[in-house]
């Protein structure tokens, strides 16, 4: 066990500071005892100023908010500015006497902070400190909602009187922190904006639009891993979406979806793995794998998809933000990587399934959030990385004669506590794009077709199927009919009718772009 830090520093295990300073709270308790787990997105330093400039990795604040180097002092610097990072707390108080834990609450037994400590301790390790119950005092949030995002309406603990309005259980349990990125998102309502988009459409418009987003969705989650099924399974893939929400999200459920996913499932084994996992490649000549992610052992799975489809229900009832939620579930159900096969598909159906169960979407509308990933690849796989590269040097695995990975050290409380900022952040933006790109493109697109078509049929009876074959043409050719077009698919048709076609799909789509 080390000592409290009192000297000013310039970086805090390899993070540089924006200037040098004391860390304290969650980086002062990561110190003083040893803790080895990912670094917190944020951590918080004193300067030797009184006006220091903090960045999003710290906050920097004055000499006069300085702590003491007491273990009570430091937990209530954390909880006050930092918000709770059940990552850190799970491993402190599987080290520290619970009778200094006493000794901080009996010191101030009315304390919000204490009272909060308290609470966490006996929620995260269900063991009691030997404490009286609380007397009468107002109640005090678990989670600061000026901080954190959290439950709107938190369950009453009599015994530390506070409200637990944390989003999930000891099983499974990500937050999110209140950046200026989030608020921003949640200043700009998405859903009310997407209602109010909806109600100016025709609804056969809607419909029309819903239907192609739902098969966009299907075939963009397929496309990011590579893939290129069936139309059938790709139909089939969007039936599953189209009912998230629907059902309670259960490991049965889970079970049922993965089983969809695969399809023919003769090479793959279903349900939850009896084995590790990771995501990476093997060495050519030894087999040995070349993990960049290694999924949570499967000793621990049962808890924490259990935990998972308890965080989906309680997050639901209890008025989380619906994309903070969905974020929390689907980036936290891919870092534990549940099933051998399936896991990024079923990943983004979470999405759907938390934002559907909070209806957040217009009624009859699934948001194509895989597509908006899609054109933004990089940052999704940026996203997945800010936490599993971090995590990956705190696994010891060794590999196996199968060419998989075995977990040698306890790493459950890794994907059951972590910070999805990041991911909401990058999720909000996904939804937002869905919102102001997608269905306007579709609607538009939809508004257009139908003024082409109508044309069309005025020029000559052509049946629907044809008439999109002739837009098709019409499209990939910049508004002129190819020279293929003209002398096999359309080869009926006089030239004069070709010119009226070409007119058509300009006054409908737009005139085509000069080259140049």
């Amino acid at each position: 066990m080390g000592e409290w830090p009192s000297q000013t520093v310039t970086h805090f295990r390899g993070r540089p500071l924006p200037e040098a300073g004391v860390p304290v709270g969650y980086a002062a308790l990561m110190e003083r005892y040893g803790l080895i787990l990912p670094l917190p997105p944020r951590l918080s330093a004193i300067a030797g100023r009184h006006h220091p400039v903090s960045n999003e990795a710290w906050l920097m604040q004055t000499p006069r908010h300085q702590p003491d180097a007491s273990l009570a002092s430091q937990l209530t610097y954390a909880l006050r500015y930092e918000g709770i990072d059940l990552s850190v707390l799970w491993q402190i108080f599987s080290i520290v006497d619970g009778r200094e834990l006493e000794a901080f609450v009996r010191e101030t037994p009315t304390g919000t902070f204490a009272r909060r400590t308290w609470f966490l301790f006996e929620w995260l390790t269900d063991r009691r400190l030997d404490l009286p119950d609380t007397g009468k005092v107002r109640l005090a949030p678990v989670v600061d909602p000026q901080l954190q995002f959290a439950l709107s309406k938190g369950e009453p603990s009599p015994r530390h009187k506070v409200a637990n309005n944390l989003p999930g259980t000891p099983a499974f349990c990500p937050l999110v922190r209140r950046t200026p990125a989030m608020v921003a998102f949640e200043g700009k309502a998405l859903a009310l904006r997407a209602r109010e988009a909806i109600g100016r459409i025709r609804p056969d418009l809607v419909a029309r639009a819903a239907a192609f987003m739902l098969l966009n969705d299907s075939k963009s989650s397929f496309e990011i891993e590579g893939e290129r099924p069936s139309g059938n399974r790709t139909a089939r893939w969007g039936q599953a979406i189209a009912q998230a929400g629907s059902r309670e999200l259960t490991v049965a459920e889970l079970d049922r979806l993965q089983r969809i996913v695969i399809g023919d499932a003769r090479f793959v084994r279903l349900g939850l793995r009896q084995e590790g996992g990771f995501v990476g490649v093997h060495d050519r000549e030894s087999n040995i794998p070349i993990p960049d992610h290694v999924s949570a052992r499967h000793e621990d799975l049962h808890s924490l998809v259990e935990g998972l489809t308890q965080f989906a229900r309680l997050s639901a009832e209890g008025g989380l933000d619906p994309i903070v939620a969905a974020a929390s579930l689907a980036f936290g159900f891919v870092y534990i990587h549940p099933y051998v096969d399936g896991n990024g598909r079923l990943h983004r159906w979470l999405v759907h399934h938390a934002l559907a169960a909070a209806h957040f979407n217009p009624p009859g509308l699934v948001f194509p959030v895989s597509a908006a990933i899609l054109r933004q690849l990089e940052r999704y796989r940026t996203v997945l990385e800010s936490y599993s590269q971090a995590l990956l040097p705190l696994i010891d695995w060794r590999p196996t004669p199968d060419g998989n990975v075995e977990v040698l050290n306890d790493t459950s409380a890794y994907y059951r506590y972590f910070d999805a900022t990041a991911h909401a952040e990058f999720l909000n933006g996904c939804v937002e794009q869905t919102i102001e790109q997608d269905l306007p493109s579709e609607v538009h697109f939809l508004e257009a077709f139908d003024k082409f078509s109508k044309d069309v049929q005025e020029i000559v009876d052509m049946p629907m199927a044809k008439v999109e074959l002739l837009q098709k043409f019409l499209a990939q050719g910049n508004g002129k009919l190819s020279q293929r077009g003209r002398n096999k698919e359309f080869a009926a048709l006089e030239e004069t009718e070709v010119t009226q076609a070409e007119r058509a799909f300009a006054a409908a789509f737009g005139a085509p772009q000069e080259e140049g």
